[in-house]
């Protein structure tokens, strides 16, 4: 099985709008988020990576429902990072944040 053209697609435009600090508008206008920070704390970006995916919601052809409020959930929480007087409303789900592992044997050829 492989995941849908939507979801690649849903996938390639969170991260353009990620790596060029476009991200959520106009939720994260003024949030400094790539650059040197990104290097430094990266963790944040795998946060938000997976809080992204974590909400996406396909119907039956793998179209991607909600990406608006997939990038909101994930923008949310970026911007939560670099600016702790901001409360996240609703506040997170425990599986919104969830990081998942990879299977072992997905390494292999």
């Amino acid at each position: 099985m492989k995941i849908s053209p939507y979801v690649s697609g849903a996938v390639r435009k969170f991260s353009y709008w990620f790596a060029h600090g476009t991200l959520g508008y106009p939720l994260l206008e003024g949030v400094e988020y790539v650059g040197e920070i990104l290097k430094e704390e990266s963790s944040f970006a795998e946060q938000a990576f997976a809080i992204f995916m974590n909400n996406l919601v396909l119907d039956e052809n793998g179209s991607v429902l909600n990406y608006p409020y997939c990038e909101r959930r994930a923008a949310q929480y970026i911007r939560a990072y670099f600016d702790p007087e901001y409360q996240v409303e609703p506040p997170f789900a425990f599986w919104e944040i969830e990081l998942y592992e990879e299977r072992e044997d997905s390494q292999r050829k």
